[in-house]
C-alpha cells in the first residue's frame, strides 16, 4: 500500500463484471480525484495487483469463475489493502460473509455514489498511518500490540490484522479499561451493522486470546459492550 498522503496519490481498484457499473464508478472516482484502474473479474484483478500497488480494492461479491468473496480471502494472505465489497445481497448474514473473508466494509446495491465515495474515504482514512506521539505498546499477555504502527505481535512474531481489525483495536488500546456499547463502536468506526462489531471482536480474540472462547483480555461487559484489560501499556 502507497500510504497516499492526498487523494490523486490514491489509486482505487473496482472488480466488477458489469461493465456499466465499473464505468459509471470509474467516472464517478476519477471526477473526485481518485486514481481509478478496473477489472471485470478476479483474474484480471489479480493481474494488475501483481504490478501495481493498490490503496483500496472495491470488489463486486457475485462474479462470474472466483467470486468476490474468494479474491478478498485470498488477498489477506498476503494484504491489508481496505477492501470494499458490493453485494446485491441485502441480507445480514451475507455481509457478515464479506467480513469473515476479511473485507472492511460493505455497500448494498443499489446505492448513492455519494455514500461509496464517503465510505471510501473513511476506509482510507482508518487505513493511513497515525500520527506521531508517545510510543505505548499494549501487552495482553503473549500479544502485544503497537498502536502507533497498527502492528500486532505474538510470541514476537508478526500477526496480519484488517485495517478495521486494527482500528478497533487502536480504539480499544488507547481507552484501555473503558467498556463501549456496539452502538458507540459502531458509530466510532463508521460501521453500520452492530453484528460487524462481534465479528471483528471474535476475529481479534483468535489472534489476541490463548483461548478465545474464555477471552481474558478482550472481554465481554453483559448489557453494555466490550472492553480491552490488557496487563500493561507501556
Amino acid at each position: 500500500m502507497n500510504s497516499p498522503g492526498r487523494i490523486e496519490d490514491t489509486h482505487v481498484l473496482v472488480v466488477d463484471d458489469d461493465e456499466r457499473l465499473r464505468a459509471l464508478l470509474q467516472r464517478y472516482l476519477s471526477s473526485n480525484g481518485f486514481r481509478v484502474s478496473v477489472a471485470a473479474d478476479a483474474a484480471a484483478a489479480r493481474a494488475l495487483m501483481k504490478s501495481i500497488a493498490f490503496d483500496l480494492l472495491i470488489l463486486d461479491v457475485m462474479m462470474p469463475g472466483e467470486t468476490g468473496l474468494d479474491l478478498t480471502k485470498a488477498v489477506r494472505a498476503h494484504s491489508q489493502v481496505p477492501i470494499l465489497m458490493l453485494t446485491a445481497r441485502g441480507e445480514p448474514a451475507d455481509r457478515i460473509a464479506g467480513l469473515e473473508h476479511g473485507a472492511d466494509d460493505y455497500l448494498p446495491k443499489p446505492f448513492e455514489p455519494r455514500e461509496l465515495l464517503l465510505r471510501v474515504s473513511a476506509l482510507l482514512r482508518r487505513a493511513a498511518p497515525p500520527a506521531r506521539s508517545a510510543h505505548r505498546e499494549v501487552q495482553m499477555g503473549e500479544a502485544v500490540f503497537d498502536p502507533e504502527r497498527g502492528e500486532l505481535r505474538r510470541n514476537g512474531k508478526p500477526v496480519r490484522l484488517t485495517s478495521s481489525e486494527a482500528a478497533l483495536l487502536k480504539l480499544f488500546a488507547a481507552n484501555a479499561g473503558r467498556a463501549f456499547s456496539r452502538t458507540d463502536l459502531c458509530t466510532r468506526l463508521g460501521v453500520a451493522l452492530e453484528r460487524s462489531i462481534d465479528v471483528q471482536v471474535t476475529r481479534l480474540r483468535r489472534k489476541i486470546e490463548e483461548d478465545p472462547k474464555l477471552p481474558l483480555y478482550l472481554q465481554t461487559v453483559r448489557g453494555i459492550g466490550y472492553v480491552l484489560v490488557p496487563d500493561r501499556v507501556s
